[in-house]
């Protein structure tokens, strides 16, 4: 997924809140690159190579690489629309600082009253040539933090601003019920042993009937974990988590190292000859999950304001995304190439991380545990944040100009609206690839597709109504003909209804 724990990106429950904030402290445009980097390649990483070997390889790789170009694709028209609610931004203040000029002067003009007067309308419609003499070159920098929420403000109606805050809503709550579950699965699979040793994988750890400790089953454990998981990290909604920089460093970290040994692992094995997988060339039952997981995992364009932003020098900001895409693709082929190759099909886990805790992979226990208990530390840290957000969000949703909320309803009621549901749905299922792709599937299409599509077509036409073509978006999206936003338009409406069709299709063959 786009993961939350980005040092740069989703952490701050108040970017959500549709207000704009200060830039931060400016870094250079290859550090940028690397915190994208690291924004998009999360957790939702561990669930695609399972993804992988359901749909087969050859259509897994064809996906993966039209979908990693449509999200380059929503991600230039996102940046372009951040560059238009920038002018537009700098465009109202110099109007409103030239009627206070004219304002001044209407004491002493008593000829222009009504002149003044008029221009008050006049400004909101009438071209702005005047600011190709006062720095028009730089009109469209992207200098101010506009968050996706202040760009919806901006640019929709009131119902498309309602539409995008229940579109991040769900997507949240998603996010929310993929880390409760992850969690406890994790904690049950490496605790939890079936005979021999705790370090057996396969069919037999999939089991949720098997025994876990004495009379108590696996699926016991689990739920065991998950309220155990809700009574430590569930109180943190009630309040506010901020200043989680170096914790996030140090999962960052802990990420990185754990990819890098997973892909190692398998990599050897598979030069030893001992690769087990046998993966297909396709299977269109999978394309569904795979699709939802794909999505999930390219997901950044609720970020990028606050990703963006602070880098220096944004001259070639699009060649640095192109970039970053072609490496994370590369990275994300990786990891599931080898992944494949090395595990059958029907061994490979929902959490890719616990097919490492086989005695036969690895012997040393440390690296075992680590693997094993990676999603645990790292999803821990990322579960309150995001709760913080959405409990915000819905804040947002129902906020009514110069209201406030009273304190049972704002300390109480929103925390428990936003923790309730997921931990519901994880103590229902903790099926993590469907998870996964459901949510990518929903909502993750509808941030990933729709939204930066009707951003950049409403942040282009208020554009030419305020500048009437005199000033180029020196950040216009290389896709800038109309047809490229019916094209992922049409991409994203299709997606929705080919997942559906297939979710019903699958319900009614069980």
């Amino acid at each position: 997924m786009a993961d939350s724990s980005s040092l740069v990106a989703f952490s701050n429950p108040s970017k959500m809140a549709g207000e704009i904030t200060e830039t931060g402290e400016l870094y250079s445009p290859y550090v940028g690159l690397v915190y994208m980097f690291n924004l998009i390649v999360g957790t939702g990483a561990l669930t695609m190579p399972k993804a992988f070997a359901t749909a087969g390889w050859l259509v897994s790789l064809v996906l993966i690489m039209f979908l990693g170009f449509m999200s380059f694709m929503t991600t230039t028209f996102v940046t372009e629309a951040m560059a238009a609610a920038n002018a537009q931004l700098r465009w109202k203040r110099q109007e409103k600082e030239k009627v206070e000029e004219d304002d001044s002067c209407s004491s002493e003009c008593s000829d222009n009253e009504n002149l003044i007067q008029d221009g008050l309308e006049w400004s909101e419609t009438r071209p702005i040539l005047s600011v190709q003499r006062r720095g028009s070159r730089d009109f469209f920098e992207i200098v101010e933090r506009v968050e996706m929420g202040q760009m919806a403000s901006m640019f929709f109606h009131k119902v498309g601003i309602n539409l995008f805050y229940f579109c991040i809503i769900i997507y949240l709550y998603g996010d929310l019920a993929i880390y409760a579950a992850a969690v406890p699965i994790s904690l049950m699979q490496v605790t939890c042993s079936t005979g021999n040793q705790s370090c057996s994988v396969g069919k037999e750890m999939k089991n949720d009937t098997d025994q876990c400790w004495g009379s108590l089953r696996r699926i016991d454990a689990y739920r065991i974990y998950l309220v155990a998981f809700t009574l430590l990290l569930g109180p943190f909604t009630f309040f506010n988590v901020q200043k989680t920089k170096y914790l996030q460093i140090l999962t960052s970290l802990m990420r990185w190292i754990a990819f890098t040994i997973m892909i190692i692992l398998a990599l050897v094995r598979i030069s030893k000859g001992q690769g087990d997988g046998h993966p297909s060339l396709g299977q269109l039952s999978g394309i569904r999950n795979l699709f939802g997981v794909c999505v999930y995992s390219f997901m950044c364009q609720h970020s990028l304001p606050s990703l963006v932003t602070p880098i220096s020098r944004k001259k070639h900001l699009t060649q640095l995304v192109l970039l970053d895409y072609t490496l994370i693709l590369a990275f994300y082929s990786l990891l599931s190439f080898t992944a494949i190759f090395c595990f059958q099909n029907d061994i490979l886990m929902d959490m890719y991380t616990l097919n490492f805790a086989n005695c036969d992979i690895i012997n040393l226990a440390f690296i075992r545990y680590f693997l094993g208990l990676f999603p645990v530390f790292t999803i821990s840290t990322n579960f309150p944040i995001i709760a913080v957000t959405l409990r915000n969000n819905w804040k947002t949703l129902f906020h009514r100009e110069g209201g406030t909320y009273p304190w049972l309803v704002d300390r109480i009621v929103f925390p428990l609206i936003t923790l309730a549901p997921p931990i519901l749905v994880a103590f229902c299922t903790h099926d993590l690839e469907s998870l996964v792709g459901i949510t990518g599937a929903y909502a993750g299409n509808g941030i990933q597709y729709i939204i930066p599509a009707f951003l950049v077509y409403c942040s282009r036409k208020q554009m030419q109504l305020i500048f009437n073509g005199n000033i180029v978006n020196k950040y216009q999206s290389p896709f800038r003909h109309t047809c490229w936003i019916w094209f992922v338009l049409v991409w994203a409406f299709s997606c929705l209804l080919f997942v559906t069709a297939n979710i019903i299709l699958s319900e009614t063959k069980l």
